[in-house]
Order: structure tokens, then sequence, then C-alpha cells
């Protein structure tokens, strides 16, 4: 399956099915957390929180393509992500676009 940021494929007819998408509530761990702290002291990357959030990424992207693949679709254009903490030590991702079929050339 086609993911794609722009708004079209470029050189094809599409008809737009609906907008799809995969979402995830992901939280943190004590050992994160911990290892975060002590880290904040002197700077730098958070690689834990990193990994966390490619991986919540990589769900959330999963479930809207399981969204578009169930409406028949060919791709998914206009992809954009999110995210949100929803409490203390747990954060929302979401990916969202279009779900399209590629139409036959004329």
């Amino acid at each position: 399956m086609k993911l794609l940021s722009i708004e079209y494929i470029p050189g094809q007819d599409i008809e737009a099915l609906g907008m799809v998408k995969g979402t995830i509530v992901q939280t943190k761990n004590f050992g994160r957390d911990f290892m975060a702290g002590m880290k904040s002291l002197v700077g730098g990357e958070l690689a834990g929180y990193t990994e966390m959030l490619n991986e919540a990424r990589q769900i959330a992207v999963k479930r809207m393509v399981d969204e578009a693949k169930a409406m028949n679709a060919d791709a998914v254009i206009g992809i954009k992500y999110g995210s949100s903490q929803v409490m203390s030590g747990a954060a929302e991702v979401i990916a969202y676009g279009t779900a399209v079929k590629i139409l036959p050339a004329k």
C-alpha cells in the first residue's frame, strides 16, 4: 500500500474513499522515567522516549493501514501525525490520512 504525505498520487487518477486513522495511547515505564530523569541532569537525547514514540508511530500507522485495507484502498494520501498528553505519563499518537482507490488509466 502506498503511503504519501502529499495530497495526490503523481500521474494517477484517484477516488477518495474516506478518512482513516490509527491511534495508540502509550505509557512511560518506571525504568525509562528514572533514566530520563538522570539524563535530564546532564542533557542530551532521551533515547528511551525516542524509541517509545517511534514504536507508537509504527503501531498507529499499522492501524491506519488496516482501516484502509478494510475499505479496499490502494493508498493513503495526506498522512499526518499528531500527539498529545492524555494524562500524566501517557501520550496518544495518531496517524491519519485519506484512503484512496487508484483508478484505471483512461
